[in-house]
């Protein structure tokens, strides 16, 4: 059984984490907290240093600003580095100014509503869900307008001769108006076409077309019949 080969940046980082939570915990204590209160004001400070870390890379790979997270990251680093030299010989711990009383009194406050901030900053990488299954498609909006022709006018009827029975005539029927239709917009409405088959398993109605699309009635059955 192989053991693990121990890693020297892995035991650098327990000693230097173990001497700077033990400067925390002596400079705390000497500005009158005690006990249990003491050892968890390196707790706090390294919280905040490790949150405000992981929150400025999660806004960094997003693309958003980062100003926010770097000052929580400055100010616990301070925190931590000011308990450092404090205890390297140029604070006495036995009379500790009270300036310094006030900022140990005062941390667990900032260290809170800090740690608020980061971990509840806004996101915006969340997107509103559309209610409508089928409304995730934009509607066609071509680079340049389209000018679409006007409906020809409806032929005259010409009555036939009467019958000999002197039946009334019927009417010839209309011919079909013919629409001349872009070909970009005959593409696009044969992907929403297609799409509207995928979610649905059916080919999809001219009054639907017409709505997705967003042309008018004539242009959405002349578009319907090319792609029957």
């Amino acid at each position: 059984m192989r053991l693990p080969r121990p890693d020297a940046v892995l035991i650098q980082a327990a000693i230097a984490g173990a001497l700077s939570f033990a400067h925390l915990h002596d400079v705390a204590e000497a500005a009158g907290q005690h006990d249990w209160k003491a050892w968890a004001y390196p707790v706090s400070v390294d919280l905040l240093l490790v949150a405000a870390w992981r929150r400025m890379r999660h806004l960094k790979s997003a693309g958003e600003p980062v100003r926010s997270a770097w000052t929580w990251f400055g100010i616990a680093l301070a925190a931590s580095l000011g308990a450092n030299v404090a205890t390297a010989g140029l604070l006495d711990l036995a009379h500790v100014p009270a300036w310094l009383r006030i900022l140990v009194a005062g941390w667990p406050a900032l260290a809170f509503f800090g740690g608020t901030l980061l971990a509840h900053g806004s996101d915006t990488t969340a997107e509103a869900e559309i209610p409508c299954e089928e409304a995730d498609l934009p509607l066609y909006e071509p680079e340049s307008p389209i000018d679409l022709p006007d409906a020809e006018p409806e032929p005259e009827v010409v009555e036939a001769p009467p019958a000999p029975a002197a039946l009334p005539a019927a009417s010839a029927p209309a011919p079909t108006p013919t629409v001349a239709v872009p070909a970009a917009l005959v593409d696009h409405a044969r992907k929403v076409a297609d799409d509207h088959r995928a979610r649905t398993g059916e080919p999809i109605d001219t009054e639907t077309l017409r709505v997705r699309l967003g042309v008018p009635p004539h242009f959405a059955t002349a578009i319907a019949a090319q792609l029957a």
